[in-house]
């Protein structure tokens, strides 16, 4: 019933652009914050940035600010991660979460609601 679903995942060389989104159904997105969160392989999942459910407020870590961005798109239940000027180190698995509520934890264990992820690779 309740479910989120990430694309647009892919093959990108360094420097590169990728859009990802994440579509929920079985819920209304605005009534959650979202996060988008990635995992490397051999290393723990991480909390990239976030977006509030009440004012839209946004969170970054600091290795992808000026690079990454998040936005709503409520008429579509979607949530967008807009990546610019990517880099090798950006590799990795990355997931959408909600949490029922208006804060942004960015932990693994503060988020309701998971996707199952999509594959970026920036490699040349």
């Amino acid at each position: 019933q309740v479910q989120l679903v990430e694309s647009g995942g892919g093959l990108v060389q360094p420097g590169g652009s990728l859009r990802l989104s994440c579509a929920a159904s079985g819920f209304t997105l605005d009534d959650y914050a979202i996060g988008w969160f990635r995992q490397a392989p051999g290393k723990e999942r991480e909390g990239v940035l976030c977006i509030s459910s009440s004012n839209g407020r946004t969170y970054y870590v600091d290795s992808v600010k000026g690079r990454f961005t998040i936005s709503r798109d409520n008429a579509k239940n979607t949530v967008d991660l807009q990546m610019n000027s990517l880099k090798p180190e950006d590799t990795a698995v990355y997931y959408c979460a909600a949490s029922y509520g208006t804060s942004c934890p960015l932990r693994v264990s503060g988020m309701d609601y998971w996707g199952k992820g999509t594959l970026v690779t920036v490699s040349s």
